[in-house]
């Protein structure tokens, strides 16, 4: 989109829209950033960005996310029991099912900032422990990882991320230091749970538009034993989630 775009969308100056760009102090108000964001579709860590930028302290991030549509919302809920889940290209968690995260251990625990599926493989003990296989999957996250950024380079919010990978796991500076590079791929995943043990899940990604980099991201059992764990965790999910009876 272009920046006359935006700002005709947004309501704004095109000239006001290109000092918020660079980062000029021209104190937008809260409606008007909410109103960028909205118009570019942001995600909660894009956002957050955004009003960064602008020097406005970032409201809470409200649990629907701009950036997925009401359509993939209702998608991944009619996909239970199978566990799906909606990231961008910087592996920011932005949707995702109930199947999904019981799976994982309770994503709504962990702050928005920091839902982030390479993030948390490298500096969060217990999503470590849920990944079968740590030390094979690992190097091909970052590989994967460093392909994706090549693409955006000179963005600050992945500037930041890559900062904070560095700082906080040594094991993901070795890693990225091999200048390794892969491209996504659809493959077969084992997830060490907490209620039901292994559960084996074949993965694929869906792009959610011709020139988006969102990915759908949806799991099937890749057995029968792993079939039958996936419906135990939905009852689970569905007992958990139930509302009290009067």
């Amino acid at each position: 989109m272009r920046r006359e775009e935006v700002a005709q969308l947004a309501g704004v100056g095109v000239t006001w829209y290109t000092w918020l760009e660079q980062g000029r102090d021209i104190q937008p108000s809260l409606q008007v950033l909410e109103a960028v964001a909205r118009t570019l579709r942001l995600d909660p860590h894009e956002r957050s960005h955004l009003f960064r930028l602008a020097n406005v302290p970032a409201p809470e991030v409200t649990k629907d996310c701009a950036a997925v549509s009401p359509e993939i919302q209702l998608m991944l809920t009619q996909l239970e029991p199978f566990p799906a889940c909606v990231k961008n290209a910087r592996t920011d968690i932005l949707a995702y099912n109930r199947t999904y995260d019981r799976m994982l251990g309770g994503l709504s625990a962990i702050p928005p900032e920091r839902r982030n599926t390479t993030l948390l493989l490298f500096t969060d003990a217990t999503f470590r422990t849920r990944i079968v296989d740590w030390e094979s999957k690992a190097p091909m996250v970052v590989a994967q990882f460093r392909a994706a950024m090549a693409r955006h380079v000179a963005e600050p919010a992945w500037k930041q991320l890559l900062r904070t990978l560095r700082r906080e796991s040594p094991e993901f500076a070795d890693l990225w230091d091999r200048h390794d590079v892969r491209e996504p791929e659809n493959q077969t995943k084992e997830y060490l749970t907490d209620d039901v043990g292994l559960i084996r899940l074949r993965y694929t990604n869906l792009w959610s538009g011709p020139r988006s980099e969102t990915l759908v991201t949806t799991y099937t059992p890749a057995d029968p034993e792993s079939a039958v764990r996936l419906e135990r965790l939905y009852e689970i999910v569905v007992e958990a989630t139930a509302p009290p009876q009067a």
